[in-house]
C-alpha cells in the first residue's frame, strides 16, 4: 500500500511539474532588497508609509497592507492599521483580501494559456463553445410595470474577444449601471460576483447567455460579467474545473499559495474583515445580495472568473511579476512574451479611457498621454483594482509593481490609491 501510495504522489507531483514548460531564462522569485540596491529613495518610500499610517490615524481608512518592488526586488512590504477593528485584529503582511475585479487579469491569463495551445481563436464566437449564446439579442424595450422586455437580433455573435475587452454587450447585473439589466438579470436568477449558493458558473452563465445585450457585439465598451463566461470557457475547453486549471497552471507554477476562491481552513483566519464606516467606527459590513464570508462559509461552489479569488499582495505581486518579466518566473513559462505583446496592445480602440488609457486582453494599458499626464507611470503601465477596494499597477519600463491592499465598503473618504500611485512613481532614484 506504501508504494502505490508513493506512486500516485510522485505522479502527482510529474503532473504539476509539466503543467507550464519550463524556460532557460533566469528570472528569481521576489525576494527582499534594499531600496538602494535597485535605485528607489528609503526617504521616498518612508513618506508612502507616513502617508498611509496618517490616513488610518485620520478615520479615513481601517487598515492597508501595501507592497513595492523594483527590478524582482521587494523594497517596501508593510501592514497598517486593523484587519478587523471590531474584534481587534491587527492587519498583518501576509493577510488574505478579496481581490474581486482582480481575479479578471488572470482569468483572461488562463484563457490565453489554452490560446497558446491553439485550442481556440480569439475571435471564434463563444457559442461555438456554449451553444447557449447562439443567436444573441440586443435590448430595444422594457416595462417597468411587470419587467417584460423586447428584443432586437444583435448584428454579430459575442466573440472570445469581446468578453476579454467588455466588449460582448453582457451587462453586469446588480452592480450594472442601467436599472433595466439589474432587474432582468436578478428576475432571472443569474448570480452576480460572489455567493455562498450551491450553483456552479456553468449554471449561471447559461441563464445570462439567454439574456438580451446593452447593444451589438464590438460596439461599446461596459464592464459585464464576460469574464465569468472565460471561466466556464477554460472548464468546458481544458475538461477541469476552473479552480483546478488555476491552480495547476498558474498558482502552483508560480507559487501563489495564498490564493483561491475558497480558503482551505488553516487559511481562513488571515482573511481580513470587509468594514464600513458608521457613526464615525469601523464596522463589519453587513450580509447584502452577497455574503461577504464567501471565501469561508458556503457551498464553495462558485468560481467566478470575474470576482471570486481572494490572495495577499506578495502572491498578486508575483503574478504581475511574471508579466513584467515577458511570461516567466523562476524558470518556468506561463505566457509566450509574443503572447504578452498581444495582451498589452490596444484591443479596443478609443472606446476606454480617453487619450490616458486603453483596454487590452487583461488590463487597463496607460498611453504616452498618460504618462505625460503624470501620476500613472510610464507609457505601458498596466492596472486594475478590485470591488472591495484593491488597487495594482505594474510600470514594464521601471520594473516596478505597487500594491494596495484595503477591504472596505460603503461611502469612504479613501484617497490613498492616488496618492499611492503618484508616491510611488516619485520615489524612482535612479
Amino acid at each position: 500500500m506504501k508504494k502505490i501510495l508513493l506512486a500516485v504522489v510522485i505522479w502527482l507531483i510529474a503532473i504539476h511539474a509539466d503543467a507550464q514548460t519550463k524556460t532557460s531564462l533566469k528570472s528569481s522569485p521576489l525576494s527582499d532588497g534594499t531600496p538602494s540596491s535597485v535605485g528607489m529613495s528609503s526617504e521616498r518610500l518612508n513618506k508612502i508609509g507616513e502617508m498611509l499610517s496618517d490616513e488610518v490615524n485620520s478615520g479615513n481608512i481601517p487598515g492597508a497592507v501595501a507592497l513595492i518592488a523594483k527590478d524582482g526586488k521587494i523594497v517596501f512590504h508593510q501592514a497598517y492599521g486593523m484587519a478587523d477593528n471590531t474584534a481587534g485584529v491587527e492587519m498583518k503582511k501576509d493577510a488574505i483580501f478579496r481581490i474581486a475585479s482582480q481575479t479578471k487579469a488572470i482569468t483572461s491569463t488562463a484563457v490565453m494559456i489554452l490560446w497558446e495551445e491553439g485550442l481556440f481563436q480569439l475571435d471564434d464566437p463563444i457559442s461555438k463553445y456554449i451553444p447557449e449564446f447562439k443567436k444573441p439579442q440586443v435590448l430595444s424595450g422594457f416595462k417597468y410595470a411587470d419587467t417584460t422586455y423586447s428584443t432586437i437580433p444583435a448584428n454579430k455573435e459575442i466573440t472570445i474577444r469581446h468578453l476579454l475587452t467588455h466588449t460582448s454587450g453582457l451587462g453586469y447585473g446588480v452592480i450594472d449601471g442601467d436599472e433595466r439589466m439589474r432587474m432582468i438579470y436578478t428576475k432571472a436568477g443569474v448570480t452576480d460576483l460572489f455567493t455562498t449558493e450551491n450553483i456552479t458558473i456553468g449554471e449561471s452563465v447559461k441563464k445570462l447567455a439567454k439574456l438580451p445585450l446593452h447593444f451589438n457585439p464590438g460596439e461599446q465598451y461596459r464592464y459585464s460579467e464576460g469574464l465569468d463566461v472565460l471561466g466556464y470557457l477554460v472548464e468546458v475547453v481544458s475538461g477541469k474545473p476552473f479552480d483546478e486549471f488555476l491552480r495547476e497552471r498558474i498558482f502552483d507554477p508560480l507559487g501563489m499559495d495564498d490564493t483561491w476562491f475558497y480558503l482551505p481552513k488553516n487559511k481562513g483566519n488571515r482573511l481580513v474583515t470587509v468594514q464600513e464606516k458608521k457613526e464615525g467606527k469601523w464596522m463589519p459590513y453587513p450580509v447584502t445580495f452577497y455574503d461577504t464570508n464567501y471565501p469561508k462559509v458556503g457551498a464553495r461552489a462558485f468560481f467566478s472568473g470575474g470576482a471570486g479569488l481572494s490572495s495577499t499582495a506578495k502572491d498578486y505581486a508575483t503574478f504581475l511579476q511574471m508579466y513584467l518579466n515577458g511570461g516567466h518566473l523562476n524558470g518556468v513559462r506561463i505566457l509566450s512574451r509574443t503572447t504578452v505583446a498581444s495582451i498589452m496592445g490596444n484591443q479596443t480602440g478609443d472606446l476606454f479611457g480617453g487619450d490616458n488609457k486603453y483596454y487590452g486582453l487583461a488590463f487597463g494599458v496607460v498611453t504616452e498621454k498618460g504618462e505625460d499626464h503624470g501620476g500613472m507611470g510610464s507609457e505601458g503601465t498596466f492596472d486594475w483594482g478590485g470591488y472591495f477596494n484593491t488597487q495594482y499597477f505594474a510600470d514594464p519600463k521601471e520594473q516596478v509593481i505597487g500594491i494596495l491592499m484595503k477591504q472596505t465598503q460603503g461611502r469612504v473618504n479613501d484617497q490613498t490609491g492616488w496618492k499611492f500611485r503618484q508616491m510611488v512613481g516619485a520615489a524612482v532614484d535612479d
